[in-house]
Parts: C-alpha cells; structure tokens; sequence
C-alpha cells in the first residue's frame, strides 16, 4: 500500500520567476533540471532537506489555474514549520506578504497561507 507522498507536481506560467521563488524566497534545493525540447518545457525537480518533495513544470501558454473560490481539485501545499513568526518575518523581508496567522479549531496550531507566483495557495502550518 501507499509509504509516503512521493513529490507534488506544479505547472508554473513563468517558469524564472516560479524557479526563484521556490528556490530562493521558500529555499527549496535543486535536484535536477532539465529542457525537454520536443515539449518546449523544463522541468525542476526540487527537495526540501534532501527529500524530493516538488517537480516544477513550464509549458508553453498553460491555461490558468482556478483558485479561488474554494474550486474543485488541489487546494493549497502545505509545509510544516518549528516557528511561524520567523517564516512570516523571513518572508516579508523578501517582500511575500502572508495572510493574518489563524488558528486551526481541531488542533489549536497556528497557520498561514501565502501565494505563489501563480496565486497557489501555499500554507505555513506550526509544529
């Protein structure tokens, strides 16, 4: 049966500004990258601490990702963080705004979400 996610897979509208932010905004390392020519498309596999978490995809004129209202399919990404304040302070002084910290009813864990480059609800969810 199912051991873990293996990775998540993203298609970005331009991949240089979606490579930055994972990269150097969220500090996500690069596995590989590769240009696949016959699809006009590079794909960026990137790991967090060494774990191979996410494939960034570009393609040519992709169609744009519905996002909010609550749509169906994919919601949002999620990663787990040791101090919520330190990420939402780390990311406002790279200039990425995150919505008011709230409080998760069931747990009492603190979270935020911020946007991608694409408007991808990215959540920060307290240890």
């Amino acid at each position: 049966m199912l051991s873990k996610v293996h990775h998540i897979a993203i298609i970005c509208s331009d991949y240089n500004v979606s490579k930055t932010f994972y990269t150097n905004t969220l500090g996500l390392t690069v596995i590989r990258e590769v240009y696949r020519a016959e699809r006009r498309s590079y794909k960026l596999d990137l790991a967090l601490n060494g774990e191979y978490i996410i494939e960034l995809f570009s393609f040519p004129d992709p169609p744009e990702r519905v996002s909010r209202p609550e749509a169906a399919g994919l919601r949002h990404l999620a990663f787990e963080v040791d101090d919520l304040d330190l990420v939402v302070e780390t990311l406002k002084q790279k200039a990425v705004e995150s919505e008011p910290i709230r409080i998760d009813e069931f747990t009492g864990k603190r979270f935020t979400f911020i946007a991608d480059p694409d408007q991808l609800p990215i959540e920060f969810y307290e240890k």
